[in-house]
Parts: structure tokens; C-alpha cells; sequence
């Protein structure tokens, strides 16, 4: 489905703040950012697991739905991205990786994506030690690839983006709703070690 706002100026002129949508964001000077930006309930399970693996040592950044249904409607894609605040801490950072939720796949699969082929090869490994499936998706407009795509609007001009499977959302957390995705399970919680792993390594 095509997006329903082409731009965050006019989301913002039809949704609420705080009841619709909100960000949150903490902004770490010369870290790698770990962006959702389509978290919350537009993409379910992105947001929280980009918090969990910047942590206290890396930016982070999500724009999140908030409405009880119809969260659908706040996505902004990737290449049109430009709420203020992400912008900047993407603009202040060397290295950026994105969280997305995909949705066509059955299977558990992490889709990596990007203009940052050497950390995308640094995650590779350290997913695909941990035993997780990590492909490269076959829908060009999942791949990541557009400079203008806000995981490439870093310092480096450079990003990864990872598609994350519905399945794999789901075995990453107890539900997807907003109760469940509040603990990670054991996958969860690998996803993020390794995640940490590869981000360390490559600094």
C-alpha cells in the first residue's frame, strides 16, 4: 500500500503527537545509531529491539505509532523519511543501522540490506553464529540500497537495513502486541547480543 503521508510535516499536520505518534531518541556524539523508524505499532518489535541493542553505548533513535489500530497509516518510507529529530541523530552519526518489519516472508529470516557491505558482514556472521538465517531479500525496495534511504544518510553516506520477519519478530518476543513486546525471550535476547557483538567489533 502506497503511503498515506509523503512527508513527516504533513503527519504531523493531521495526527497527534503523544496520542497518535511520539519519538524518542538519546543521542551518543560519534556512535553508530540504532533507528526504528517505522517502531511502535507500525512495525511491531523494531523499536524495542533497536533500544535494546544501542543500550546506554550507542545512538538511538524510533518513531513509534501509537493508535490502538490503523498504525499502518504513520509509515513514512525509508527514502522520504524526515522527521527533525531523526535526521539528526542520523546526520551526527558515522555508521547507522536500521530495524524494519517485514511482512511477506513465513519463515524466521533477518534480511540484511544496505550501502555498508562491511558491517553488513560483520552482522552476517555474528547472526549466522548464533544459528539465525540471514538473507538478502528479493524485493529491491526492501534492499536498502537508495542513498537516500535514512540508513545511508550518515556520516558516511553509508548504512545497513535489516528486514525483520514477522515469525522472527514473533519468536524475538512473548506477543507483538504492547504487552508482550515488552521482554525479549532467549531469541530475542541472542538477537541482541549479537547485534552488540558486531557493532563493537567494528567501531
Amino acid at each position: 500500500m502506497p503511503d498515506l503521508y509523503k512527508s513527516f510535516a504533513e503527519l504531523h499536520a493531521n495526527e497527534k503527537e503523544g496520542s497518535d505518534f511520539r519519538v524518542r531518541a538519546r543521542k551518543h556524539f560519534g556512535t553508530t545509531a540504532v533507528i526504528a523508524p517505522h517502531g511502535g505499532g507500525i512495525e511491531p518489535g523494531t523499536s524495542e529491539l533497536a533500544d535494546a541493542i544501542a543500550d546506554t553505548d550507542f545512538s538511538f533513535y524510533t518513531f513509534e505509532g501509537l493508535k490502538k489500530r490503523g498504525n499502518g497509516v504513520l509509515h513514512i518510507t525509508s527514502s522520504h523519511f524526515d522527521e527533525p529529530s531523526g535526521l539528526v541523530i542520523v546526520g551526527c552519526s558515522p555508521r547507522v543501522v536500521a530495524l524494519h518489519g517485514e511482512q511477506g516472508c513465513r519463515g524466521e529470516v533477518v534480511f540484511l540490506g544496505g550501502l555498508d557491505s562491511d558491517l553488513a558482514k560483520r552482522i552476517e556472521m555474528e547472526l549466522a553464529s548464533e544459528g539465525f538465517s540471514v538473507k538478502a531479500h528479493s524485493n529491491p525496495n526492501l534492499q536498502g540500497v537508495d542513498r537516500g534511504n535514512i540508513c545511508n544518510r550518515g556520516q558516511k553516506g553509508r548504512g545497513v537495513q535489516l528486514e525483520l520477519s514477522r515469525p522472527f519478530r514473533n519468536a524475538c518476543f512473548f506477543s507483538l502486541d504492547s504487552y508482550g513486546r515488552q521482554e525479549l525471550t532467549v531469541t530475542g535476547n541472542a538477537f541482541v547480543r549479537s547485534m552488540r557483538r558486531a557493532l563493537f567489533t567494528s567501531l
